[in-house]
């Protein structure tokens, strides 16, 4: 299995590195590749398909303007387009925080029939890998992480749900995060 997932990896960089010397047949080869793993972590995270679609439609955009700043020596292509579609949904949970808390959804409203690209990235290896490193943090930080990149909650939102300071905070997300990389690579 690490050998196939290294070499899915190293295609996605290379398809990547290419989509940055404006390779449009790459760059069509990474939208059909990642695009629905994408659309799971707007749609998890936004809760709402249109909004989801629009902020694909812009990770998407920013992917080929930004493509050539793309180090394969920092990040896997996967973890730079994850990184940016968690900041793209979380900018526009922010940018539409009120409309959200004046007008929440009722669960009726969030129920979508039809199976979703979302619904099949989660029910992915990947997702149940990631679901089992994350069941292996404990409670409070288990939560404190998936409030932080599922729901776009800043630390010092979560800081004051826990009451815990701001510091304790980010140093559970920190070693949350560099236990959730070393289960992941193992």
């Amino acid at each position: 299995m690490t050998v196939t997932r290294t070499a899915e990896h190293q295609q996605l960089d290379r398809l990547l590195l290419q989509s940055g010397r404006s390779d449009q047949q790459a760059f069509a080869e990474l939208y059909r590749r990642t695009s629905s793993k994408l659309m799971g972590v707007c749609l998890r995270m936004l809760r709402d398909r249109g909004a989801a679609e629009e902020v694909l439609q812009e990770i998407y955009i920013t992917v080929w303007h930004r493509a050539a700043s793309f180090d394969a020596a920092k990040a896997s292509a996967m973890t730079w387009l994850t990184t940016m579609s968690r900041n793209k949904a979380i900018d526009r949970l922010r940018q539409h925080r009120e409309e959200l808390l004046d007008n929440p959804l009722t669960l009726d409203e969030m129920v979508d029939d039809q199976p979703s690209p979302g619904a099949n990235a989660e029910n992915s290896q990947e997702y149940r890998r990631l679901e089992s490193c994350l069941d292996a943090l404990e409670p409070r930080q288990r939560r404190s992480v998936r409030e932080a990149f599922f729901s776009g909650a800043t630390y010092n939102e979560l800081a004051a749900r826990c009451d815990v300071p701001l510091g304790t905070m980010k140093s559970w997300i920190r070693r949350s995060l560099m236990q959730l990389r070393t289960c992941l690579d193992s």
